[in-house]
C-alpha cells in the first residue's frame, strides 16, 4: 500500500431539471462503495458529488413554473426528496457536495474561462448547427440518427448564434495519444469509440458560450455571454478543491483525481473535452475515468428526458436502503449494461440477502443463544493446526493446496475447507475492488457465505447437541460460523453499512475486529464475545403479490415544479383580488397518521400533481380517524406559508368547513371530491 494513502472520487454532477432516477443513484452508490472501501483500507478520502445547475433547460422549466432559476433548483436540490435528501436516504457518506451556482465556483469559473481565452485558446466566433434542447447537446448534421438527437431520440432544432470556443482541435494529437496509450479510460472497450466516432473524423472545436439564454456564469469581460456547459460543468472538480477560489485549500492535497465515475454517455466529455481543457490550462490530468454501463428498463436506457425511470424513494423505502444498494452493484457488472427490473430485484434479495447471508447470520446466533446462552465456552476457537493453514493460505493467497488430508468420515476437513476460502476471501476481494469490479467482490464473500450455510448442514448441529461428548465439537463448529459471518461483514460494509454495524452487535465482534487487517486473520473473534440474535436482517418477499403491488406503486414520475413565492400577511380584510391569489387544487391522501403526543392533530401525506409529495398537518383527528381518510381526494390550498405545529412543518392546508348534526352538535367536515378527479386540478 503506498505511503501517501489520499484518494480523490466523484460522481458526475446532476442535472436538476427533475427528481433523480436509479440510474443517478446506481452511480452515486457505486462511488460510495468505493469511497468507503478505501476508507477501510485507512486511506485519507476526498469524495465529492453536487449538481450542474445552469443552462437553458432549467431556465425554460423555471419560467413555466413562474419562478426564478435558482427557486427551481433550489427546490430540486434542497427541498423535499430533493437530490440531497436522496443522497441521505441511501447513506451516501461524501465529504463535499458542489453546486455550480455556488459563488466561489462562478468567480473561479470567470478566471479559468478569462485564462484560457488570454492563451488563445478561447476565441469568439458564431455557431451554426443543430441543438437538442432536453439534452442541452449541439450536433452536426451527421451526428443525427434519422434526423433526431443520438442520444434522446427528440427533435432537435436549428441553431445559430454568436458564441465563443475552445480551440479541441488543437489537442487531438495528445488526447488520442493520450487515450491509446494509457489506462486514462475504461473500460477499454470505450477508447475506440472515442477515438473512431470523434478524434479521427476530425475534432471540432467546441461552442463554451451563450447569447440565447441568460441562466449561466456570465463571460465578465463580454457580459452578453453566459459560460456554456462544459468549463461550467467540467471544472468542478477542481473548483471543489479551492482551484482559484478561497473556499478551500485541498487542492494540492488531492488532485489530480484518482477516478472519474461517470455514466458512458458523458465519457466523451471527460475523456477529450476534460483533458484538453487541462491541458490548455497546464493542469494535471486526473488518473482515471471510468466509464459505467446504463440501466436498462425494457431494452431502453433509462432518461428524464424519455420518462421511463424508476424511483429511488419507492425502492428503498419498502425494501432497505442496503437491500438497494447491494442489488445495483451484484446484480450487473459495472462497466456494462444491465437490465432493471422489479423481479429481479426482488430475486436477488431473496437469494442473496434473506436465504444465504440472513438465514447464515440467523441460524448461527441462534444456535449459539440455544445451546450455549450468550457466549461459547472457553477452548471452542481456532486450533493452532488451523491457525498456520489460515497464514500459510493468506500469504500465498490461495495458491498452495489443502496442507492435510483427512479420512472421508472426519468432520475436521469441513473446517479445513470453510478455512481454506475465508483465509484468502480479503485477497480475492481486494483484487477485484481496485478493478471496480464491484460484482466480482461480492460474489467472492457470497461464495465464503454459502459455503457457511453448507458447513452447517454438513456438521448438523442440531444433531451434535443431542450427544454431550460432542459439545466440544458443536461449540468449535459454530465458532467457526462465527468467525466467517465476521470476516464477510469486514467486506460487505462498503455496500451495507448499516446492516454490518447490526451484524457486528449480533455476534459481539468490538471495533477492532470491524477493521481491514482484521479481515485477513482467522480466528480473531474471543470465545467469550457476546452473541445475541437480532432482528431478521432480510424478511423473505413474496414475489408474485410483491410484483403486483409494484406495478399499482410505480407511476411515471410528475416533472419538477418550483415552489411558488410566498404571499404577504393578509390583512385584516382582504379583497377579492387578494382572494384570488389563494391557490386551491385537489389533493389525494397518500398516507395519514396520527402525530405523537397531540390529540388533535393528523400528518397528511398528499399528491397534489406536484414533482414531489406535500406534507401538511390538521386538527381534525376528534372527527377523522387515519385509515378512513387514505385515497380520499380532498382540496387543499398549497402557497399558505409554512408553519411547524408540534415541532413538525407542515406545507399548506386542508380546506374544510363546520356542518351541525342532527344531535344539535358541529362537526369539522374535510372538503371532498369524487376519487375520479386528478390530483393537482385547481379549484375556481
Amino acid at each position: 500500500m503506498p505511503e501517501n494513502k489520499k484518494f480523490y472520487i466523484t460522481t458526475p454532477i446532476y442535472y436538476p431539471s427533475d427528481k433523480l432516477h436509479i440510474g443517478h443513484t446506481y452511480c452515486t452508490v457505486a462511488t460510495d462503495a468505493m469511497a468507503r472501501y478505501k476508507r477501510l483500507q485507512g486511506y485519507d478520502v476526498m469524495f465529492l458529488t453536487g449538481t450542474d445547475e445552469h443552462g437553458q433547460k432549467i431556465e425554460d422549466k423555471a419560467k413555466e413554473a413562474g419562478v426564478s432559476p435558482k427557486e427551481f433548483v433550489d427546490r430540486i436540490v434542497e427541498g423535499p426528496q430533493g437530490v440531497k435528501d436522496l443522497w441521505k436516504l441511501m447513506n451516501i457518506s461524501n465529504d463535499r457536495f458542489i453546486r455550480t451556482t455556488d459563488d466561489y465556483h462562478v468567480a473561479a469559473i470567470q478566471k479559468i474561462f478569462k485564462k484560457m481565452y488570454e492563451k488563445g485558446d478561447i476565441y469568439k466566433g458564431k455557431y451554426v448547427g443543430k441543438y437538442c434542447k432536453p439534452c442541452e447537446s449541439f450536433w452536426t448534421e451527421s451526428q443525427l440518427v434519422d434526423g433526431k438527437c443520438p442520444d434522446c431520440g427528440r427533435e432537435v432544432q436549428d441553431a445559430e448564434e454568436e458564441a465563443y470556443f475552445f480551440r479541441l482541435s488543437k489537442y487531438a494529437d495528445r488526447i488520442q495519444d493520450l487515450l491509446e496509450n494509457t489506462d486514462f479510460l475504461e473500460p477499454r472497450s470505450r477508447v475506440n469509440e472515442m477515438v473512431n466516432n470523434f478524434i479521427k473524423p476530425g475534432l471540432e472545436d467546441l461552442c463554451v458560450s451563450r447569447t440565447s439564454f441568460k441562466w449561466g456564469i456570465p463571460v465578465d469581460f463580454d457580459p452578453g455571454h453566459v459560460v456554456y456547459v462544459w468549463i461550467d460543468a467540467l471544472f468542478n472538480y477542481t473548483t471543489a478543491l479551492g482551484f482559484m477560489n478561497d473556499k478551500y485549500d485541498d487542492y494540492d492535497k488531492f488532485w489530480p483525481a484518482d477516478v472519474h465515475f461517470i455514466g458512458k454517455e458523458i465519457v466523451r466529455f471527460h475523456s477529450i473535452i476534460w483533458p484538453a481543457m487541462l491541458m490548455s490550462m497546464e493542469m494535471p490530468l486526473p488518473k482515471k475515468v471510468f466509464g459505467h454501463g446504463w440501466l436498462l428498463l425494457d431494452g431502453g436506457k433509462m432518461s428524464k428526458s424519455k420518462g421511463n425511470v424508476v424511483d429511488p424513494y419507492l425502492l428503498a423505502e419498502r425494501y432497505g436502503v442496503d437491500a438497494l444498494r447491494y442489488f445495483l452493484l451484484r446484480e450487473f457488472p459495472f462497466g456494462t449494461d444491465g437490465n432493471f427490473s422489479n423481479e429481479t430485484l426482488i430475486s436477488r434479495i431473496n437469494t442473496d440477502l434473506a436465504n444465504d447471508l440472513g438465514n447464515l447470520v440467523s441460524r448461527t446466533t441462534a444456535m449459539v443463544g440455544k445451546y450455549f446462552g450468550d457466549h461459547l465456552p472457553e477452548g471452542s476457537g481456532v486450533t493452532a493446526d488451523e491457525q498456520d493453514l489460515a497464514t500459510m493460505l493468506a500469504q500465498a493467497k490461495g495458491t498452495i493446496g489443502l496442507t492435510a488430508n483427512f479420512p472421508e468420515d472426519d468432520p475436521r476437513k469441513f473446517d479445513v475447507e470453510l478455512i481454506s476460502l475465508a483465509a484468502v476471501l480479503r485477497d480475492a476481494y481486494e483484487d477485484a475492488m481496485e478493478q471496480y469490479a464491484f460484482q466480482n467482490a461480492l460474489m467472492e464473500v457470497f461464495k465464503v457465505i454459502g459455503r457457511a450455510n453448507k458447513y452447517i448442514d454438513e456438521n448438523k448441529p442440531w444433531v451434535l447437541a443431542k450427544d454431550e461428548a460432542q459439545k466440544g465439537r458443536l461449540a468449535h463448529v459454530l465458532y467457526n460460523l462465527l468467525e466467517c459471518v465476521r470476516i464477510s461483514a469486514v467486506l460487505l460494509t462498503p455496500f451495507m453499512s448499516d446492516t454490518c454495524a447490526k451484524i457486528f452487535d449480533q455476534i459481539g465482534a468490538d471495533a477492532d475486529l470491524r477493521t481491514w487487517d482484521s479481515a485477513r486473520v482467522w480466528g480473531l473473534l474471543p470465545t467469550d464475545a457476546a452473541v445475541n440474535k437480532g432482528e431478521n436482517l432480510f424478511p423473505r418477499i413474496d414475489l408474485e403479490k410483491e410484483l403486483k403491488e409494484l406495478e399499482e406503486l410505480q407511476k411515471k414520475p410528475v416533472e419538477a415544479e418550483a415552489p411558488k413565492a410566498e404571499e404577504p400577511k393578509e390583512p385584516e380584510y382582504i379583497t377579492i383580488d387578494d382572494f384570488n391569489k389563494v391557490k386551491f387544487v385537489t389533493a389525494k391522501i397518500l398516507a395519514c397518521e396520527a402525530v405523537p403526543k397531540s390529540t388533535k392533530l393528523l400528518r397528511f401525506t398528499l399528491d397534489c400533481g406536484e414533482a414531489f409529495p406535500r406534507q401538511i398537518l390538521s386538527g381534525i383527528h376528534e372527527y377523522y380517524e387515519p385509515e378512513e381518510l387514505v385515497g380520499k381526494t380532498v382540496v387543499a390550498c398549497t402557497n399558505l406559508k409554512p408553519r411547524k405545529m408540534m415541532g413538525i412543518m407542515s406545507n399548506g392546508m386542508l380546506i374544510s368547513a363546520v356542518k351541525e348534526e342532527p344531535d344539535g352538535s358541529e362537526k369539522l367536515h374535510l372538503i371532498m371530491l369524487d376519487d375520479k378527479v386528478p390530483a393537482g386540478y385547481g379549484l375556481c
